[in-house]
Formats: structure tokens, sequence, C-alpha cells
């Protein structure tokens, strides 16, 4: 992708697809795939068809935008993400989320699969994300010019949104646990002495994914949230090698407690 492609171009293409954009979009990352599938889709497009979209290149992410009603919620959804350990940058990555902007939405929930840090986090587990920690090598507001680079995140998570999920969990009576999300870079799992550190930094539950799109949510003026399933203890946390296909599979069996909490979210969402 070249980084001076315009996100109104992708935008405008995708508008004549979906001439009526919702304000709210989801991505669906790991764990939370098959929530696509109790989308009532109004159109839906390949990533590889949008100028600008990188294609996702992990399991569990299909690489598509769809169009339609969740729980009868008109949502915008993206099935599946890019992520910088496919040797994407930053700035590729994150390209969806400026589109996204400027087609118009104004909240956007993201969700993805973490490997549980705390005592207490458990496989099949949902973790509202309050806060989290960047150490990804790469920002993606790196090299642009302006001001509005030194983007302030003190509040990088919206109280808003954060309450309509909350109250989404106990509506749907799902145990939701809140957290600070620590991302890295991956592919490779961390070491256990890595998690040890990651504890004493403050951090719950550890991914490689979100942080970035949360930066260029913000840096657009939107409105964010984020959910995690923990597919996995971390590593040291258990007896248990790690392994992606562990990951999907947890993240299967948590799909209905998923689907529920996600369309009582949109429900309260709509209700305002």
């Amino acid at each position: 992708m070249q980084r001076a492609l315009s996100p109104d171009r992708t935008a405008a293409q995708i508008r004549r697809i979906c001439p009526n954009i919702p304000s709210l979009a989801v991505i669906l990352g790991s764990g939370f795939a098959g929530i696509a599938g109790a989308v009532e889709i109004d159109a839906e497009i390949p990533c590889s068809g949008l100028p600008g979209f990188p294609e996702p290149g992990t399991a569990g992410h299909s690489g598509r935008l769809i169009c339609g009603k969740l729980n009868d919620v008109p949502i915008i959804c993206l099935c599946g993400r890019s992520h910088f350990y496919e040797g994407y940058t930053a700035a590729e990555i994150t390209f969806p989320i400026r589109v996204l902007a400027a087609l118009g939405v104004k909240d956007i929930l993201l969700t993805n699969a973490v490997g549980g840090i705390r005592r207490g986090l458990r496989p099949s587990d949902f973790m509202l994300v309050t806060d989290h920690i960047n150490l990804l090598p790469e920002n993606p507001l790196r090299g642009m010019v302006g001001t509005d680079k030194f983007l302030d995140m003190t509040i990088a998570y919206d109280p808003g949104l954060r309450d309509l999920l909350v109250r989404a969990a106990r509506a749907a009576k799902i145990r939701l646990r809140r957290g600070v999300y620590l991302a890295v870079a991956g592919p490779s799992y961390e070491t256990p002495a890595e998690i040890r550190a990651f504890a004493r930094l403050g951090a719950d539950a550890v991914g490689m994914s979100t942080v970035p799109e949360v930066i260029v949510a913000r840096h657009c003026g939107l409105r964010v949230a984020a959910i995690s399933c923990i597919t996995n203890f971390a590593a040291g946390r258990s007896k248990d090698l790690l392994s992606h296909a562990d990951v999907l599979i947890t993240g299967e069996m948590a799909q209905k407690a998923a689907e529920k909490l996600l369309k009582t979210f949109v429900r309260l969402y709509a209700k305002g």
C-alpha cells in the first residue's frame, strides 16, 4: 500500500456498494470471527477488492467487509484484521480505520484474542479493555506532518461505550472482567520471563493487535471500546505450551457467549 493513498477514495468505493453507512463499526478479531454468521448481510466486499486494505494472512481472519444488521441494528463489520507481524507497517494495518472514519462511522468496537496474564483470568473469559500498554516498535502516527500527531491518549477507551458493554454483559448474564491490554509485535509467543515483566508493568493480558487501531481511531475522532476473549493462559501461567490452533479452538468455544454479548451491546447502543 502506498501511504499517500487517500482513505476517501476507498470510502467512495464502499459507499457505492453500501450507501447507508451506520454509525457503529465492529472489528472481528481472533475469537470473534463466528459473529459474522449472525449478521444479516446487505452487502459484502472482500478486502482484496478495496484499495489500500491489506489482506489478512492469519487463520481466523477471513478478510471481508460486510454491511448489514446485527440484532436488527445497522453495523459495518471488518471480518479479520492484518497484523504488524505479517510484515505490514503500522500505517498499513490501520488504513481501514481511516477509511471507516472517512465513511462517517462515529464509534468502533474492537475485538481480539489474548493470553491471560493476571491470575484469575481463564480461557473463555471476556475482558473489557480499560487501558493499554504499547510495546509495538512502530507508532501508526510516525512520520505525520503537523502537531496533531501528538495525540492525547489519557482516555483512549470511551467511558460511555465501556459502560454500555458492562450493561450488556450484565443483561446477557456474561461475566466481564476488566483489565489492561499489552500489545507486542509477535508472531512468536512471549517467554515466561517476559510475562512476569509485563505483569509488573500492570498488564492483565497480552496480544498482538488492537493498539495501533485504537491510536488511529482516536486520531480520527472516533469513540473506541475493546473486548478481549481470553483464549489461553500466557506463557508460564500454566504447564501447557502455546499454539494458535488452541487459540482458535477456545475462540470457537466462546462464540455463543461472544455473539450474545455483542447482540446485547448493539441493542443497547441503538437505544442511545
